[in-house]
């Protein structure tokens, strides 16, 4: 079954006379039960926390998503990140992380992971089989984010899966990038797959909302033991509205990606843009990667300015109408940011230029281009 199919009738109530198409909304914290012995003995859900059936049917659209054998849902993508990294740790351990990831992702490791003796080191995304010489005995885990979400390297997962393999170390992948659709790294041999479903999956920028895939059932476990410690927990509402997103992700993921693709190619052209950093590009360093692993883009790219001031930056996107300046992706809005404020690397990427982040909406590419096109026809380049 093709998954446009798959998503439309996944997770939805048994067809009977007056049923709705979509399961309740079930909103409760405490659970009745008739017999006392069934608080303790009954194999029940037995408070809110827990869940409802709408959260069992969007668990179930997650791990058909990934092919997966399990999922945990959080109230954030940061919260799927930490959680799933917090049940593959203890004190005294070493992970490594990808010198591309998610801002906030290093922040945890450096400040929280920090605190309780576990220390990060990082790696420099493109170094693929060559991971095996910074692996230690307490290397417990390596956390990937593939493209990096500002600069867009591709990481060579299979190389980087078979050593971890080798080493019994747990593999997790952001996947956020691709919806999923496009990339499917559990496929690929990682273990722990994660989404910021608050990106695709709501696809209106006003829910906040995270899951955890895994391929094994024992990494299933104890990520939701972990969640089940941490008292973690998401609403019914919110539940609904991701599983919502589910019907019509397909669609919308496949019009902004191809939005982006012909963006991405026009302002390679353009004379104020240094390099354009799509992976579906030839120009992309790791264009070959993708063409491996990949079947398809996405709607977020970066691009690189010729040499100028951080105000003529910042003068460039203060001028545009229909890109907004904010962060995230995967909503119907298009966005814009400046990079170069939240680069932080170990390992030095040299850019000829300020470094700009573009997320594709569901705007009309001619409107995007114009409004493009007007600002930086005003940008002043250095020298």
């Amino acid at each position: 079954m093709e998954k446009s199919t798959l998503f439309s009738h996944i997770g939805r109530p048994k067809i009977d006379t007056g049923v709705s198409v979509n399961p309740p909304i079930i909103r409760a914290s405490t659970l009745l039960f008739d017999k006392a012995d069934d608080l303790y003995e009954g194999g029940h859900r037995i408070y809110g926390r827990h869940g409802s059936q709408v959260h069992d049917s969007l668990k179930e659209a997650f791990c058909a998503l990934e092919g997966g054998m399990g999922c945990t849902l959080t109230p954030s993508g940061l919260s799927a990140n930490t959680l799933s990294v917090l049940a593959n740790v203890k004190a005294g351990d070493h992970i490594l992380v990808s010198d591309s990831s998610y801002g906030p992702i290093r922040h945890f490791c450096d400040s929280h992971l920090s605190n309780f003796g576990v220390e990060t080191e990082y790696y420099s995304p493109r170094i693929g089989r060559e991971i095996k010489g910074l692996i230690r005995e307490n290397t417990s885990c390596i956390l990937l984010e593939s493209p990096g979400s500002l600069s867009m390297e591709i990481q060579d997962l299979p190389a980087i899966v078979k050593i971890a393999k080798e080493k019994k170390i747990t593999t997790i992948v952001d996947n956020t990038w691709s919806a999923g659709l496009v990339y499917n790294p559990l496929s690929l041999g990682a273990d722990i797959v994660v989404h910021a479903a608050t990106k695709y999956y709501s696809g209106h920028s006003d829910i906040l909302y995270g899951a955890i895939i895994s391929r094994a059932q024992r990494h299933a476990d104890k990520v939701n033991a972990t969640n089940i410690a941490l008292g973690n927990s998401t609403s019914a509402d919110d539940a609904y509205t991701i599983l919502r997103g589910f019907r019509t992700v397909i669609a919308r993921f496949e019009r902004q990606e191809k939005t982006a693709l012909a963006l991405a190619k026009w302002l390679g052209r353009h004379e104020k843009v240094s390099q354009v950093l799509h992976p579906a590009l030839d120009s992309h360093p790791d264009h070959a990667l993708w063409e491996r692993d990949f079947s398809g883009s996405a709607c977020l790219f970066s691009i690189v300015l010729k040499p100028c001031s951080k105000q003529q930056v910042l003068d460039l996107l203060d001028r545009l109408e229909y890109f907004a300046k904010g962060f995230s992706f995967g909503g119907y809005e298009s966005l814009i940011i400046h990079c170069d404020p939240q680069l932080t690397r170990s390992h030095a990427e040299d850019f000829a230029g300020p470094l700009v982040r573009i997320a594709c909406g569901l705007e009309d590419i001619t409107d995007l281009k114009l409004d493009l096109e007007q600002s930086l026809a005003e940008l002043s380049l250095d020298g």
